[in-house]
């Protein structure tokens, strides 16, 4: 057993004082109590706050980032991205992966994310062909987060197609490509492997509508119902104009539509970027209790569009936010660009609570943190019995929230922070992050540097 004292903590029925937090063994919350006298327990150095999940992440794509920041002699774009993107993926083995992994879920814990959902669909050689064991690459990442100490939700992708309709993958696609039973048969394996870790949670990814045709997409959902009744299903979606005009021309209705025609659509699952909806797609994703997974930097670095945030949240809409491709890897500054790019659109300020008074950055940090958690199907999120013990501390002699409590350092924090004011952090229970240092920190920079080297020509 652990007993924390804090002074001051956000909890879910809003800021507590004098809280006194006892964590079991495995790392859960047993109780949690208000205007307790410490007694011995470990006295935190500043406010707890729940830690943020992370609901989307390829943690590949860390190791290219600001690659792709030179124009062309064309229409830079989504797509031509992605080009850069297959060929990077194409040297890639999972010694490689778990390296970059580990540093990408190390600056995660730095920056104060506790669990991240790994929407992971690098599967196979890069001949296309599988690795001897099939979980090769899914091990790595799970590797990576066992040694960076986070959470984690791994999502294994079925990837089928090139495009709606079934058409054929391309070269570089080749490595995603799985048939849906041999994947189903992996996130089986998986589990089995890993039973009772407490860290550890599976669900599906069907790419998106033009990577999973129709009847892969139909069985791969009822493998994964089989498998886990409650398992998490998150999948792209109308990320890109381009996407939608495909769509509507294959089928007749837009992405979101079609999938809420067409599936059985509710709280397990999490619909990442939902870019471009209607006002009609809006109204029928907040009622379906999915959660909108929004990833603001990367979809501004891609040029993707802005979500409809201020119509989906006046429609009670559920969300989190995920760092995608880690051009930033900062919960504060996807919560900043997501209100930004309402008030850049809207020409007004302070829109994240609906209209209801109230503090911008605390509607975004709780919002965040109940659409996360869900989205990851762990409970996670909150500092109250049954929940894991996931946890920051803020350095409150930060400039940004030197002087300042309450909703008003959540404020602080996401609008007015420069560098990290995340001081201490765990993970189940355990501290990982130390007065703004991983307990690993060394050794896994220098595995990540060990792989950069190799990737990038340098060492073999």
């Amino acid at each position: 057993m652990k007993t924390l004292f804090a002074e001051t903590a956000l909890t879910a029925a809003g800021w507590a004082r004098d809280l006194r937090i006892v964590i079991d063994d495995a790392g859960d919350i047993v109780s949690c109590e208000a205007g307790a006298a410490p007694d011995g327990a470990e006295s935190l150095a500043g406010p707890a706050i729940p830690g943020m999940p992370n609901l989307h992440s390829h943690a590949f794509q860390r190791a290219m980032a600001g690659l792709t920041e030179r124009a062309s002699d064309r229409a830079d774009s989504f797509w031509t991205w992605r080009e850069t993107m297959y060929r990077f993926v194409a040297r890639l083995e999972p010694e490689d992966v778990e390296a970059i992994a580990a540093q990408l879920y190390l600056e995660m814990l730095k920056a104060g994310y506790t669990a991240v959902g790994e929407f992971h669909y690098l599967h196979h050689g890069r001949d296309g062909r599988p690795y001897a064991d099939r979980c090769a690459m899914s091990e790595a990442v799970i590797a990576a987060a066992a040694r960076a100490g986070i959470g984690m939700t791994l999502l294994p992708v079925l990837y089928q197609a090139g495009g709606f309709g079934g058409a054929p993958a391309g070269p570089g696609q080749r490595r995603f490509v799985s048939a849906t039973d041999d994947l189903l048969a992996s996130i089986g394996e998986l589990r089995r492997r890993h039973a009772g870790s407490r860290n550890l949670r599976f669900g599906l990814a069907p790419h998106s509508l033009r990577a999973v045709p129709p009847e892969a997409l139909a069985a791969a959902v009822a493998g994964m119902r089989a498998i886990d009744a409650a398992a998490p299903i998150h999948i792209h979606i109308a990320e890109q104009i381009r996407e939608v005009e495909e769509c509507l021309a294959w089928s007749g209705r837009r992405p979101v539509e079609w999938l809420l025609d067409h599936a059985d659509v509710d709280a397990s699952w999490c619909l990442v970027h939902a870019t471009h909806m209607t006002a009609e797609e809006t109204r029928r994703l907040a009622r379906s209790r999915a959660i909108a997974g929004l990833c603001p930097t990367t979809e501004g670095n891609l040029g993707d569009g802005f979500f409809p945030f201020a119509e989906f949240a006046a429609a009670d809409g559920r969300w989190g936010i995920g760092s995608d491709s880690h051009i930033s890897v900062s919960p504060p500054e996807e919560l900043r660009w997501l209100e930004y790019g309402q008030r850049l659109l809207k020409r007004q300020r302070n829109l994240a609570t609906a209209g209801a008074p109230g503090s911008i950055g605390a509607a975004l940090w709780r919002g965040a943190l109940e659409g996360g958690a869900a989205a990851l199907g762990r409970r996670i999120g909150g500092l109250a019995p049954g929940c894991r013990a996931d946890l920051l501390v803020l350095d409150a002699a930060a400039p940004a929230l030197y002087g300042r409590s309450g909703d008003l350092a959540l404020d602080s924090l996401v609008f007015a922070g420069i560098g990290s004011a995340i001081r201490d952090v765990m993970v189940g229970g355990n501290w990982v992050v130390r007065e703004g240092h991983h307990i690993a920190e060394d050794r896994i920079a220098a595995a990540y540097r060990r792989a950069i080297a190799r990737l990038s020509g340098g060492e073999e």
